[in-house]
Order: C-alpha cells, then structure tokens, then sequence
C-alpha cells in the first residue's frame, strides 16, 4: 500500500468534507484560520517581538520558531497566509508519510497501514491545519530512520530542525543519545548529537536577546496557558474534576476525557517498548508523556500522540495483522477524525 497515495486521498476527503460544509472556497479558506493557526502567523507577520498595534501577546514565545520560518518562506509563493500553512502541511505530511512507512517497514510492517492508523486518528485534523505537527513529523521521521542505519550527523541534523519547530525535538535529541548509546557508541559522532541541544539553547538565547529572561518559553506557558510543573497525581485529579465534575462545554469535557485516555495510551506504549528493548522509541515517548503529565493539567495530549511515531508503527502492525482490529479501527476512527476536522473548521474546539 503506497503511503503517499493514502496520504493524498486523505488530503482529498478532508477537503471535500470541509467544502462542503464550509459552501465554497472562501469558506474553506476561513474555516482553517482559527486556534493556534492564528498565532503561528502572526510570529510569522511579525516576529517574536511584533508590532503592539497587530497583537501584544509575548505569550507568542511559547511557540518554537521553526514553523513560522517556513510559513514566511512558503507566503513568498502563496500570498494567503492561511493557505500557505496549509500547503506547509500538506509536503510535510506528505514527507512524514513515506518515513513513516519505511519505519515500520523496518518491523516487517506493511507501511501503508500505519500511515492509515496516522491519518484516520481522530485528531489528524492537525496534520491538515497550518499547526506544527506535520512539519515536526516530516523532520524527527527521516531523522530518526538516519539514526537508524547509523548516519548520525544526519539523524542530529534533521531532530535539530525538529527540535526548532517543538519542544518535543529535545525529548527525540535525548532519545538519539540513547539510540546511539545502545547501537553504535563511536565516540566520533558525539559533536553532532549535540546539534538538538544546542537548537532549542539558541531558542532560549534569542528569547533572552528579547526579554532578558532565559527561561521566557517556560513563563510564557506559564502566562498563557496556566501549565506549570505538577505532581504527576494532581495533574491528574485535575483534569478528572475537569472532566466528569466540572461546568465546561461538552466539547471540554469531552476533550479532558480524551487527554486522560491519551496519557493512558502513552504509558501503555512506552511499557510495551521497553519489554521490546526498543530503548530509544521508549525514551522518546516516555519523555513526551512524562512531561505533559506532570504539568498542572493534561491539554493537547491527544493532540500530541499524532507525534509518537511509534504508536503508529504498533498501530499499523495491528491493522495488517488482525482482520478484527483493521474493522474496529476503520469504522470507529473514520467518524471521530471526520467529525474532528468538522469542529475544528467550524471553529470549535478540538484538543
């Protein structure tokens, strides 16, 4: 199965399904402006600093530079910004596909299949919007398949760039440091394991060079989104009252009660790694999940399993190998991701 003939008849259904609903191309266009999309563009118009009189929100540095980078780029040859995010997603998802597949080819995996559990998750909607995840994917992908075959300057290249668009590219630099340590250990390609590192360093030093304050991108999500460091089991009897107890819109409630499935799936696939000894696909995703477990309540976990490549892999060998699961999966994520993309561009909230 080709992954970039899924990748693309996805692309078309999304389309067709936010279409429409959306009446036309106008409204298709303003469907995808909303939420984090809005933001992103702006640090692109603007910058980190910007102009008081576009938007006063220095919480904007809570987003990594990498995919602003890109947008800019993009809206040299594609004059609406919310069309160029969308094209930025569409050759990124297309990249992220095919390594995917190769990855778990790699575990004797048809490739197609996980890229078909990828794009019908409930939350691939963010694989289509002008968010960051399909750029990240696109970069810690072909980087880690690098890692893999032991091109390690390769590999530390590309997760640096992943690390530039999120902070999840410095939980893939502490799992290529254990991938190498556990694979290779050749002392001469330690240099290049520090390229991650140093890019999310040169992120802190330049929103220093701005604010004067090291730590800008901790405050801001400090500031912005009220996420600070948590006790792993209050971060959870939080967003439980949250879920079934407290006075939110059923989209909310609904959302925490996926957050908290979400961790529960991470915890589950980073056990399953470690008893495989995949010792790097267990770091990286026992780090992403650690991370958003420990903050002060779960947001955007769900979200943020679109970037745990190695769920997909698992996902993908279960839909090959297990006529049952492939039905189960097929007739109950296609609904979930289609109704995901239809709350999104209607400008609700999705996770």
């Amino acid at each position: 199965m080709s992954p970039l003939r899924v990748w693309l008849a996805s692309r078309v259904g999304v389309a067709l399904l936010v279409v429409a609903a959306a009446h036309g191309l106008h409204g298709f266009l303003a469907g995808w402006d909303s939420w984090d999309v809005t933001i992103l563009r702006e640090v692109a118009q603007f910058g980190y600093d910007g102009y008081p009189a576009h938007y006063a929100d220095q919480d904007v540095a809570a987003f990594f530079p990498g995919f602003p980078v890109v947008l800019r780029l993009v809206h040299v040859l594609v004059p609406s910004w919310t069309a160029a995010g969308l094209v930025v997603s569409l050759l990124a998802g297309a990249v992220a596909c095919v390594y995917l597949a190769r990855l778990a080819e790699d575990e004797g995996v048809d490739g197609g299949w996980a890229v078909v559990g990828l794009v019908l998750s409930p939350y691939a909607v963010f694989l289509a919007a002008g968010y960051s995840e399909a750029l990240f994917l696109a970069l810690a992908l072909p980087g880690w398949w690098a890692a893999r075959r032991g091109h390690w300057a390769a590999a530390a290249l590309l997760v640096a760039g992943a690390s530039t668009v999120r902070v999840n590219g410095l939980f893939l630099a502490v799992a290529l440091v254990v991938q190498w340590a556990v694979s290779s250990r050749d002392r001469g390609v330690v240099a290049w394991l520090a390229a991650p590192f140093l890019a999310v360093l040169g992120y802190a030093a330049y929103l220093h060079h701005l604010s004067g304050d090291w730590l800008r991108w901790l405050h801001a999500q400090q500031h912005g989104w009220a996420r600070s460091a948590a006790w792993p089991w209050t971060s959870f009897r939080t967003t439980w009252h949250a879920a079934f107890h407290g006075r939110y819109a059923p989209e909310y409630t609904w959302s925490f009660r996926a957050e908290i499935l979400a961790v529960l799936v991470g915890v589950a696939v980073t056990a399953l790694l470690l008893r495989r000894r995949e010792w790097g696909e267990a770091t990286y995703v026992g780090l992403s999940v650690a991370a958003l477990a420990t903050s002060s309540f779960y947001l955007s976990v769900a979200r943020a399993t679109l970037l745990w490549f190695p769920l997909w892999v698992l996902v993908g060998a279960a839909l090959q190998r297990r006529p049952w699961v492939r039905t189960a999966y097929l007739a109950t994520a296609t609904p979930l991701m289609a109704a995901g993309v239809l709350t999104f561009t209607a400008g609700r909230w999705v996770g």
